[in-house]
């Protein structure tokens, strides 16, 4: 029975006063950093998925990690119910690409950092992480790069080639880059990565495409926009 007084009144003395006004700016620090990370998801993520509207989850993501940070290390008993808790409750999240992942971890990191008030060291590692994404994003931007996904399915396999599909592509597109390509006795699909320069010679690239074959379906998707 002492033992388990003493450890008792050991958790009870683990807890640590929180300061609203810490709390209150940490709060607000998370939240401009978190918009900060998804300003530069937005502008130098690659991911072809919606990217402003899954950016917009950083800010609530990164409060919300900084919130329970500052709750559990004012507690001992609190930090072994987090566990538990976490061992109950499943988190699923239809992560289609790493580089989502990564902005994720960053956004996670920014509210750990913060909710243990080491803000000095979560500005300089938000400074340097994001220096480097710009820096490498700007290295990217300065070579010819895919703005579009393009995927083209027939129907009648038999009458198209791939080397038909490229060589029509090769006319009329800056770059090629396939990425899958699948073909049947009943069926050819083939997915690239290209870039048009305007809108005239992608919808010239469109018609070349569709005089291939009548069987001939053209699909775009925006990977970054064009001028």
């Amino acid at each position: 029975m002492s033992r388990l007084q003493s450890f008792q009144d050991f958790l009870a003395g683990q807890g640590v006063q929180i300061s609203i006004g810490g709390v209150l700016l940490n709060l607000l620090i998370a939240a401009a950093l978190g918009y900060l990370l998804g300003r530069l998801y937005v502008r130098y993520g690659t991911s072809f998925s919606n990217r402003k509207l899954f950016a917009g989850n950083f800010v609530q993501l990164t409060m919300t990690t900084m919130l329970i940070i500052t709750v559990v290390k004012s507690s001992l008993a609190l930090s072994l119910g987090l566990v538990g808790a976490l061992s109950i409750v499943r988190f699923r999240a239809a992560i289609k690409e790493p580089e989502e992942l990564v902005y994720l971890f960053l956004a996670i990191a920014i509210g750990l950092g913060l909710g243990a008030d080491q803000r000095a060291i979560t500005f300089v590692a938000f400074a340097v992480i994001g220096a480097t994404i710009v820096v490498k994003g700007l290295w990217k931007r300065s070579e010819p790069q895919e703005n579009l996904h393009l995927t083209i399915t027939s129907r009648n396999p038999n009458k198209l080639a791939l080397h038909q599909i490229v060589a029509t592509l090769r006319q009329h597109c800056a770059a090629v880059s396939i990425k899958r390509f699948d073909e049947t006795s009943e069926i050819l699909e083939a997915s690239f990565l290209v870039q048009f320069d305007s809108f005239e010679t992608l919808d010239a690239g469109k018609n070349a495409l569709q005089k291939l074959s009548e069987s001939v379906k053209v699909s775009f998707l925006d990977s970054r926009g064009m001028a």
